[in-house]
């Protein structure tokens, strides 16, 4: 079991075929993949990349990070991915913490390496259009021109061997490296295989970041199974659509923002209502699928329900939802049931759904115990599974808490959530962002999902502020949709009709935007660092 076997799949049943369309529309076969990404590693090998050495990457969405992610574990290399969206200094931690002594860089990006390039151990640096760089890097094509496009000779790697490092997003402070092995990772695209649906005529859409979790794994997955890679370098709704239609497109991820911003992008084109062409349809809508159905996977919290609606009943796309960590690769529960959807309808998509195959999934309480299946009683999510991550890179105290903290041998992800009598998963909260007010837990995941029913609200995020009478109580930041200007009162009353009364934010504020990370999570604790600097502590934190 090891990385390569999906690109060596690939190119034994699918050599013809177009494995990679990159972001210019460039079309590479799979054999030409296999062969670019021989030659970057006999680049890299005579450069001086040894088997367990450490080759860092920072770019976006294109064809060379999977080939270089190939590349580096066909020497028994290890890959990392970076984050593009960091700053010098995190960048100087990072390449630090991992001892990288190999970056490549997009030339949009490499700019942030230069401030740190004499504090990182790296010794060699390439730049994929190094012309627009300032500084000194070899040209990415440079590099490969010349070296053999044959089968570099591998070392006897294990499948316990490290193959990639990914760093944790920071939403709750400074990034972890998550090591990786070619265990978990081959494991974790064979889950991912099944409960995605993937097929050999899959095109994949990359609107997700490759550098996540390398792509939740669809950059095995895709790869071994046959599909086609269609590349965005960044997201954009515009780019998103006319691709789909462009490329027949199938698949895709992406986080709830991304569905907003995609409901978003089609509302503003979307004709007035009552002009309607002969057969209903809207008239000068434009088409949001090619010739096959769409379907779209989104993780972490669940979308709204207004947005479930526009995007299978507008888009004509199947939404699944899924949940995990980068600890987990992340997959370990999905929606995905049609059996269940049938029984249940909707309601089962703003659940994170239940285990998926060979994954133990169990919510606890304090004292590791099970929770009872009522749908109700909150605990925390713990899982056991051969995708889940081998340890935090240089951090055996944060290691040993991580498996052990409640019950020992599992994960423990921190998240807390209900099970129902299906094995339903709906996550309440983040331990940490759990708002105690006057005794009472009031969940910011709840209370957000039902401010982004609100027409008038495109992102919200719910964090606790101190209350002198409460200890804490909820507050909610708002980024108004276009050309709106809803007020406190009215967001107040809108949550006030939906939700018990101390559930409802005591104060609302408005702001041009909202700090995610690059899968499109809002990092609270920037948002509650300016509430709570003077506090002495926090109600109800652990």
């Amino acid at each position: 079991m090891r990385t390569t076997d999906f690109l060596d799949r690939a190119v034994d049943l699918y050599d013809d075929v177009t494995g990679i369309v990159a972001h210019d529309g460039t079309e590479y076969t799979y054999a030409e993949v296999d062969e670019r990404v021989n030659r970057l590693a006999h680049a890299l090998e005579e450069s001086g990349v040894e088997q367990g050495n450490r080759v860092a990457l920072l770019a976006p969405n294109t064809h060379y990070f999977i080939e270089t992610l190939y590349a580096t574990n066909k020497l028994g290399a290890v890959f990392v991915p970076l984050n593009y969206r960091l700053t010098p200094g995190e960048y100087e931690y990072i390449l630090g913490d991992c001892e990288a002594n190999t970056l490549i860089a997009d030339y949009e990006y490499a700019e942030k390496i230069e401030p740190i390039r004499d504090s990182i151990p790296a010794e060699t640096f390439v730049g994929y259009r190094a012309d627009e760089i300032d500084g000194e890097w070899t040209d990415y094509e440079a590099f490969l021109e010349g070296h053999s496009a044959d089968e570099p000779d591998r070392p006897d790697i294990g499948e316990d061997d490290d193959a990639s490092i990914n760093y944790t997003s920071g939403t709750t402070g400074d990034p972890k490296g998550v090591v990786r092995t070619h265990r978990t990772e081959h494991w974790h695209a064979l889950v991912l295989n099944q409960h995605m649906e993937i097929r050999d005529d899959d095109n994949y859409l990359w609107t997700l970041p490759m550098f996540h979790c390398n792509g939740w794994g669809h950059t095995y997955a895709i790869t071994g199974t046959g599909g086609t890679h269609v590349c965005q370098r960044t997201f954009d709704a515009e780019g998103v659509f006319d691709r789909v239609r462009e490329y027949d497109v199938t698949f895709m991820c992406g986080a709830p923002t991304v569905l907003n911003s995609l409901t978003q992008y089609h509302d503003d084109r979307a004709a007035p209502e009552g002009q309607r062409g002969e057969g209903g349809e809207t008239a000068g809508a434009f088409e949001t699928t090619g010739d096959r159905d769409v379907r779209i996977a989104t993780a972490g919290s669940a979308p709204a329900t207004a947005t479930i609606e526009t995007v299978e009943d507008e888009f004509d796309w199947r939404i699944i939802h899924i949940y995990g960590l980068t600890e987990t690769a992340p997959i370990i529960t999905t929606s995905n049931s049609p059996r269940r959807l049938a029984q249940r309808g909707r309601e089962l998509k703003v659940k994170q759904g239940a285990e998926t195959l060979c994954t133990d999934v169990r919510i606890v309480d304090e004292d590791g115990e099970d929770v009872p299946r009522d749908g109700r009683t909150i605990g925390e999510i713990v899982v056991r599974g051969n995708q889940v991550m081998d340890r935090y890179l240089n951090k055996p105290e944060e290691t040993e808490r991580a498996f052990n903290e409640r019950l020992e041998g599992y994960f423990h992800t921190g998240d807390l959530a209900t099970i129902d009598e299906d094995g339903m998963v709906a996550i309440q909260d983040r331990k940490k962002d759990i708002i105690i007010s006057g005794g009472e837990n009031i969940s910011s995941i709840e209370l957000e999902d039902v401010l982004y029913d609100h027409p008038d609200v495109q992102k919200a995020a719910v964090i606790p502020v101190p209350s002198e009478q409460w200890g804490e109580t909820p507050k909610a930041l708002i980024v108004p949709a276009a050309d709106a200007e809803p007020t406190e009162d009215e967001i107040v009353e809108f949550v006030t009709d939906r939700l018990a009364g101390y559930k409802k934010p005591t104060s609302v504020e408005f702001v041009e935007d909202l700090p995610e990370t690059a899968t499109g999570k809002v990092q609270k604790y920037e948002l509650r660092e300016e509430y709570w600097d003077d506090a002495e502590r926090r109600v109800g934190q652990q």
